[in-house]
């Protein structure tokens, strides 16, 4: 799938989907232990009411390109690039427009549903879930006015796992950096993925360089993001989140970094995952939670 359709696909700007098997080839590399450094503790509550507050106030302009999510409607269409690469590679797609049909997804944190709405493009049968209310009911009005189903709940990852509700496809986007505690929500992670089923996790790593280019260019210079929307000391580094993920039961199986290109007004996958980047892992039948 070309990077013009993944944008149309992202934005809902045609009905066109996935075409082809092409894939984007994206770099992968395979996490590791290496890198040093602690993860701060937290209490552990399902969510933080500060972070909540910050994209409650926001939550009117999800959908506006040009408004203070602008980043993310750049970003969707690498996402979804990437998601659709380990989705071929780790679950049972199918070809054609509608490669995700038949699996269930689950975006976490789905906000005002700018990932929800295009897995739902894709084929998949969607939950988004986010334990802000406000943000839920721009995503249920958005997805109306689109003619999409996506079964929207204000609620968090923690009452989907005590359902015992489980997925194919599991998505956690820029959140895992606004939780309190990291572990416990890789817990509920895996908890509701399927044996055999995949997770994609994108976040941020706890680098100077992410700190330059996050928060003082991001924030502070450029004004993409309002200040104070993102706490340095709670972003992991990528050996981090996979340590966290294995002791969840889970197996990381790809990483991939996010560059900006500012040439292009775009972002696309890269080597480097100092700054932002992906990962996906898998539950295997032998790391059952």
């Amino acid at each position: 799938m070309s990077a013009k359709e993944l944008s149309r696909v992202a934005e809902g700007s045609t009905g066109v989907r996935a075409r082809s098997e092409a894939d984007l080839r994206p770099e992968v590399l395979v996490p590791t232990d290496e890198e040093s450094g602690k993860i701060a503790s937290a209490p552990i509550e399902p969510f933080d009411v500060e972070e909540l507050a910050k994209f409650r106030a926001l939550a009117a302009q999800w959908w506006d390109p040009d408004g203070p999510f602008r980043p993310l409607h750049l970003l969707n269409p690498t996402r979804l690039g990437w998601i659709l690469a380990q989705a071929r590679a780790h679950l049972p797609t199918r070809p054609g427009r509608q490669p995700l049909s038949r699996l269930r997804a689950l975006d976490v944190g789905c906000g005002g549903g700018l990932v929800a709405e295009p897995l739902a493009r894709l084929g998949a049968c969607v939950v988004g879930i986010d334990p802000e209310p406000v943000n839920v009911a721009v995503a249920r009005e958005h997805a109306a006015a689109m003619g999409l189903a996506v079964d929207y709940r204000a609620e968090t990852l923690e009452a989907v796992a005590e359902r015992c509700e489980q997925f194919d496809l599991v998505t956690a986007l820029e959140v895992i950096e606004h939780v309190p505690d990291p572990a416990a929500f890789a817990r509920g992670l895996a908890a509701v993925t399927r044996l055999g089923g995949l997770i994609i996790i994108s976040t941020l790593a706890r680098t100077l360089a992410a700190w330059a280019q996050a928060i003082v260019v991001g924030e502070y210079l450029a004004g993409w993001l309002p200040v104070g929307t993102h706490s340095w000391q709670k972003f992991l580094k990528p050996s981090e989140l996979a340590r966290l993920l294995r002791a969840a039961g889970l197996r990381p199986v790809a990483l991939t970094g996010v560059t900006f290109e500012p040439a292009y007004a775009r972002f696309s996958t890269c080597r480097d995952p100092s700054v932002n980047y992906m990962l996906a892992a898998v539950r295997d039948p032998a790391g059952a939670v």
